[in-house]
């Protein structure tokens, strides 16, 4: 039986039709911003291990931080995930629970680079905006939340850049068996 990368995220063309529509009818245009990333969230940190090792075998390479003590995974993606016609998404953003916070399992939000527009961007949609997190010298993301819990953050920079900015390196992931890579993905010998 062949794994697809849908098998563990989900319907990612589906949560991100939802949001491209709700960013629409609130008055944010994101014609020509291209996504940094999805961002999966684990309901607990044994899910969080078990989503990074699936994942990895559609990855080219990955890196994994340690933020407000848990780690983050950022895994680049051997091909982007095609979103609609326009967007592909080329990252995921791997998150474990926050601490004593129960969270369901899934999708949580899509980045999306606005650019050196950015500080322009964000005063044009300050009263739609939920606010802006601190997340250190070359991340700061604008967000808005919906009213079902998902979310899109604004970024100056692509996720990945940012990775890079701060000069931590990303890596190949861990050499997998052949029987547990998909065979979608799997290269020739």
């Amino acid at each position: 039986m062949t794994t697809d990368i849908k098998d563990i995220l989900g319907d990612y063309r589906a949560f991100f039709a939802d949001l491209r529509a709700r960013l629409t009818a609130a008055g944010i245009d994101i014609g020509g911003c291209p996504v940094s990333h999805l961002a999966f969230r684990t309901a607990t940190d044994g899910e969080y291990l078990l989503v990074r090792d699936r994942l990895r075998a559609y990855c080219s390479s990955e890196i994994e931080n340690v933020w407000n003590g848990r780690p983050i995974g950022k895994l680049l993606l051997a091909r982007p995930l095609e979103l609609d016609k326009q967007f592909d998404a080329p990252l995921i953003e791997l998150i474990p629970p926050p601490h004593r916070q129960p969270f369901p399992m899934g999708l949580e939000h899509v980045g999306i680079v606005v650019g050196e527009r950015f500080d322009a961007f964000c005063e044009r949609h300050d009263g739609i905006l939920g606010g802006r997190q601190d997340q250190g010298p070359y991340c700061q993301p604008a967000w808005i939340t919906f009213a079902n819990d998902r979310t899109v953050k604004f970024y100056r920079h692509s996720l990945k850049d940012v990775v890079e900015m701060e000069g931590r390196p990303f890596l190949p992931p861990p050499v997998l068996s052949q029987a547990s890579v998909p065979a979608s993905t799997r290269k020739a010998p």
